[in-house]
């Protein structure tokens, strides 16, 4: 089992919420199912620039951490929901600002990443 060589700080905020948040594609999976999208293929769509797999890693890890739920509803075809929990939408406001700051700040970045990212 794999352990922190370096132990987290656990009484910072950033640390805390970067654990949940720390993926590339995680607050665009919270930002999907708020909006209404449930399914996993629905997200693979809505996120085209992300792998299926890469989609399919950052579930689990948000439902492991307990801001996403997983419905599986039985027969064929099996068919699988994910809702937000209350923990993940105490995370929507926090989206939403990371949102605002990357509309509001878009021409910085796209300059930005020409020359460095």
């Amino acid at each position: 089992m794999y352990s922190r060589k370096i132990p987290e700080d656990l009484d910072c905020g950033i640390v805390l919420t970067m654990r949940i948040l720390g993926g590339k594609w995680k607050a665009c999976i919270l930002d999907g199912i708020n909006k209404g999208i449930k399914r996993p293929s629905e997200l693979h769509r809505s996120i085209p620039d992300a792998s299926p797999r890469v989609i399919n890693m950052q579930l689990r890890e948000l439902e492991a951490a307990g801001t996403i739920s997983k419905k599986i509803y039985s027969g064929l075809p099996l068919k699988v929901e994910y809702n937000l929990t209350e923990l993940g939408k105490s995370l929507l406001p926090v989206i939403a600002v990371i949102d605002r700051w990357g509309i509001e700040n878009n021409h910085l970045i796209e300059n930005l990443s020409e020359n460095v990212i």
